[in-house]
């Protein structure tokens, strides 16, 4: 049962964030996460942050006993500028993992490490993402090498008029979004029928850059949660009434985010990818959000990185790059922590080799 209390208490925090939400825990429950919500609050009993933190057993090794680990997707949520907070919260995660005996915890809060390309004129160090790493290593807290979500991201500022974002863009991008306006390029919500459609567009996507998937039943599940809830929005791009492209518009707490993008090779020279953003924005913007996250960014920003030309495409629409410190393991048992990462990275390129091969069979 989706608890609305919990989704409401978070919306007001510091980097309320929707995979912190109720609806993205109970996606998660269904692929074996359970869920445990845990709040902090200062004197007067106001509510100053708040974790909801996904718990799952594992045999780490294939055999033996189940152990469990632990991971607090884009949280916790708080003012990370209040000192004794941070050690506050810090300290309840880390006995909080030693109390069930979790070999580790990870948490990638949303705190602003930088803005701006790094070795340009626009880059700006934050020292609040500074000191929360210099405050990590002293706890004995590692650099992540399973990096879940993506360190940084774009921002697009959502306030003024459409003709502020407009001035924001690059000129190709206004170019090719008037093209995709002048041509016959339609952009609609979808319907709960046609999400296995955006899904087969999306299986599309991945076989053609190189990306792995999950399967059907996993997106559709979180689809149909979410637009359940009111928390997002199926679009479809149309020529003549066949799709040919697609994205999933998430919103909450007056933010709003490009999860899932999809598209085919048809009419792309009619740049159809541009004209959804820009509906997304707008759409966006009805619901009151304030900032449009374009989900994800390179970790190296030149041309040798994977995420470039996508990055390429996102910075033209008018965002700003935004950094943050990444993901961060607490490990309680460092001798399984150890092993457990020597292991994982065979596990997860098995998993993905699986998938990728049940995927192509979905889309022929």
């Amino acid at each position: 049962m989706i608890n609305e209390t919990w989704d409401n208490l978070i919306s007001t925090l510091p980097g309320a964030h929707l995979l912190q939400t109720s609806e993205w825990a109970e996606v998660k429950k269904d692929v074996g996460w359970e869920s445990t919500q845990i709040t902090w609050s200062d004197d007067a009993g106001k509510v100053k942050a708040a974790a909801n933190i996904l718990t799952r057993s594992i045999r780490p090794f294939g055999f033996g006993p189940k152990m469990a680990v632990c991971y607090v997707p884009r949280g916790p949520m708080m003012d990370w500028t209040d000192q004794a907070m941070c050690e506050k919260v810090l300290n309840a995660i880390q006995d909080y993992a030693k109390t069930i005996g979790a070999i580790f915890i990870k948490i990638d809060p949303e705190v602003v490490l930088g803005r701006g390309i790094p070795n340009t004129d626009s880059v700006e160090e934050v020292t609040t993402g500074v000191t929360l790493i210099q405050s990590l290593k002293d706890r004995r807290w590692k650099f992540s090498k399973e990096q879940i979500q993506f360190k940084n991201t774009v921002l697009i500022d959502l306030n003024g008029s459409e003709e502020d974002w407009l001035k924001k863009m690059k000129q190709k991008t206004r170019y090719n979004l008037r093209l995709a306006q002048r041509s016959d390029v339609t952009v609609r919500v979808a319907t709960i029928n046609e999400l296995p459609v955006l899904y087969k567009m999306y299986a599309q996507t991945a076989a053609r850059d190189g990306f792995i998937i999950r399967e059907m039943g996993y997106y559709l599940g979180i689809w149909n949660r979410f637009i359940d809830a009111g928390m997002a929005d199926p679009l479809i791009a149309e020529v003549e009434s066949k799709p040919i492209a697609g994205l999933v518009l998430f919103h909450f707490a007056k933010r709003a985010w490009y999860l899932y993008g999809m598209s085919t090779t048809a009419h792309r020279e009619k740049m159809p990818n541009y004209l959804l953003q820009w509906e997304a924005m707008r759409k966006a913007k009805g619901y009151g959000c304030e900032v449009y996250d374009l989900w994800g960014a390179p970790d190296v920003f030149n041309a040798g990185d994977s995420m470039f030309g996508v990055f390429r495409f996102k910075e033209g629409l008018g965002g700003e790059v935004i950094r943050t410190p990444g993901a961060w393991d607490y490990p309680v048992k460092p001798f399984l922590y150890f092993a457990y990462q020597r292991v994982l990275p065979r596990i997860l390129d098995l998993t993905r080799w699986f998938r990728r091969g049940k995927i192509l069979q979905e889309i022929k």
